[in-house]
């Protein structure tokens, strides 16, 4: 499926998010939905910060590998990788959206990137 004709198919979830993201909201960066990155299409990317967002449904359960795969490839390419379950979204959407401008934050201790690998303050290891 093609990038275009998923973001005319965003979920609820990724809809909610997109409200907060888009138009500059964080930070003043611009960040888009449902981006091809390599062979590879992200829920969410800000190019200028080098960060990818995602968003986690039922699927995710069954596909680990492959998303551990995925990552690895995006990582390869210079691009930190966040992921939230849609209940985090739904539901501690302040906590996300926290973890995403801390992500987007330059920190002096890696050189930019925000906080790096593990979850945001806030959000348990095994939310990502």
């Amino acid at each position: 499926m093609a990038a275009r004709e998923l973001r005319q198919r965003l979920t609820d979830t990724e809809k909610r998010l997109w409200v907060e993201l888009r138009l500059y909201k964080i930070d003043g960066l611009q960040f888009r939905q449902q981006h091809p990155i390599g062979p590879y299409i992200v829920d969410f990317c800000c190019i200028r910060a080098r960060l990818i967002v995602e968003i986690d449904g039922e699927i995710h359960e069954h596909q680990q590998e492959y998303d551990a795969e995925r990552d690895d490839y995006l990582r390869t390419l210079g691009y930190s990788v966040l992921r939230f379950s849609n209940d985090q979204v739904l539901y501690k959407l302040d906590d996300v959206l926290a973890g995403i401008r801390l992500a987007c934050s330059p920190s002096p201790a890696h050189g930019g990137g925000g906080w790096g690998v593990g979850a945001p303050p806030g959000l348990p290891d095994d939310a990502m």
